[in-house]
């Protein structure tokens, strides 16, 4: 489709109807002018070009009421995306019936908590319905998987060699035990027992989350505080969330609720690996049995050597250290290459991950086998 303005810019066919209106919402975000102006378009294929949405709350709201009528919702995310970053729309989501009119996804709630020191009490509850709206979708596609992933690799770990008989895990014993087939009595000798331990409701690992606040990381916050918040669900794990910039918070006790999580961040600032660090460090009780998520692109504005000592005194005592760039579905970001490569040289390698591949990350971690990273990172 060619969507053209003054005579339909050389086709010599002048657009009408649904195709002029969806040209008219397009030149209002991409147009020549930019944000001054009204919300306009050409109609007929007649008159000058013109676009933008101006500082008008009634015309943004007509336009994003358009776009959500021409084109489909992943259209819809990525053109409101635009208009904040092309427009200096943000201040306009401080009014209620904005929020109310966005198509929400993981990018608009980043946006909302940068401004959430800014949100005038009129609009935090409309912003905080819009949050759970988007964290309540994520939930619906993670968490089952993520936590029939988690309870398998736990179930594993927990395998035991010599187990009671009624814990024998029959299946993998005759596998296990297969070379030692009798053909004369059709029996197999199992010299080797494989089950389980006893059903138990102790904890039997500890995962530490500590997550970059940084502006850049606004999407591997959201999906770190779901992803929280539904490891904290699992009775045999202790989940501990950590977010810092240059001050570190502990938000642990907010963890039954994710959009209290995202709403305790503060998105912006600086960065002090080492402090944050430092502080999970302090609150490791079990090394051998917990895994420490370090979620960041690396940008250390605090001590480089102490930081990476500290990931080093983590692993020589058994903590299994796992260091995300991001954790979102857009791919490796930019990060400090030089700390990427001394944290892998500690045996930590430093790589991107999607939402859909952190189960399997955070399951390896767990059985203590090697991480999957991707073949991108």
């Amino acid at each position: 489709m060619v969507l053209g303005g003054g005579s339909a810019d050389g086709t010599g066919r002048a657009l009408t109807g649904r195709d002029a209106a969806m040209d008219g919402a397009l030149t209002a975000l991409y147009g020549g002018r930019g944000a001054s102006g009204a919300h306009s378009g050409t109609q007929g294929g007649s008159g000058d070009r013109s676009g933008g949405l101006g500082a008008s709350a009634p015309s943004v709201a007509r336009w994003l009421g358009d776009i959500r009528t021409y084109f489909p919702s992943s259209v819809v995310q990525v053109m409101q995306r635009d208009a904040i970053d092309r427009l200096g729309l943000s201040a306009l989501l401080l009014e209620p019936e904005m929020l109310e009119a966005v198509e929400a996804d993981v990018h608009l709630v980043g946006t909302l908590l940068s401004l959430n020191k800014a949100m005038p009490e009129t609009t935090k509850e409309t912003a905080r319905a819009v949050v759970r709206k988007v964290v309540q979708d994520l939930e619906k596609r993670l968490a089952s998987r993520t936590r029939a992933t988690l309870t398998g690799a736990l179930d594993r770990s927990a395998r035991v060699q010599r187990p009671r008989h009624h814990d024998i895990d029959w299946d993998r014993t005759i596998r296990a035990n297969l070379k030692n087939y009798v053909p004369g009595r059709s029996t197999v000798i199992p010299e080797r027992l494989i089950g389980h331990g006893r059903a138990s409701q102790s904890v039997k690992k500890e995962v530490v989350l500590c997550v970059d606040q940084s502006g850049s990381m606004a999407a591997s916050v959201v999906y770190a505080s779901v992803f929280g918040a539904v490891l904290a669900s699992m009775r045999s794990l202790r989940t501990r969330l950590v977010v810092f910039d240059t001050a570190v918070v502990d938000l642990t006790d907010d963890l039954d609720d994710p959009v209290d999580v995202l709403f305790g961040t503060q998105l912006g600032g600086g960065t002090d690996i080492n402090r944050a660090l430092a502080y999970c460090q302090s609150r490791i009780t079990r090394p051998a049995d917990t895994v420490v998520v370090l979620i960041s692109d690396l940008y250390e504005g605090g001590i480089r050597n102490e930081m990476l000592k500290r990931v080093a005194a983590m692993k020589a005592s058994g903590v299994q250290f796992v260091t995300l760039l991001a954790l979102s579905d857009e791919g490796a970001p930019a990060y400090d290459r030089e700390h990427a490569a001394a944290l892998a040289a500690l045996g930590a390698p430093a790589f991107a991950c999607t939402p859909d591949l952190f189960p399997e990350v955070m399951a390896a971690a767990v059985e203590r086998r090697p991480i999957p990273v991707p073949d991108t990172a």
